[in-house]
């Protein structure tokens, strides 16, 4: 699995590297970024999809 984040979308909520600050980080303005290159390490799967599932504008994929 692998994770993105459309930075048109994010709007700076937070509420993926509150729930998964293994793979997500936040820019210098606040908003969502993906850490390293976004492949999620399989006993963090169920941790991404939580993140996916809680974005409120919906900026997160899992491929």
């Amino acid at each position: 699995m692998k994770v993105q984040i459309d930075s048109g979308r994010c709007q700076g909520h937070g509420r993926c590297y509150d729930l998964a600050p293994g793979l997500f980080g936040e820019d210098d303005e606040g908003y969502g970024q993906v850490l390293g290159e976004g492949i999620v390490p399989q006993d963090q799967e169920r941790t991404a999809r939580l993140a996916v599932s809680n974005c409120p504008e919906h900026a997160i994929e899992a491929l």
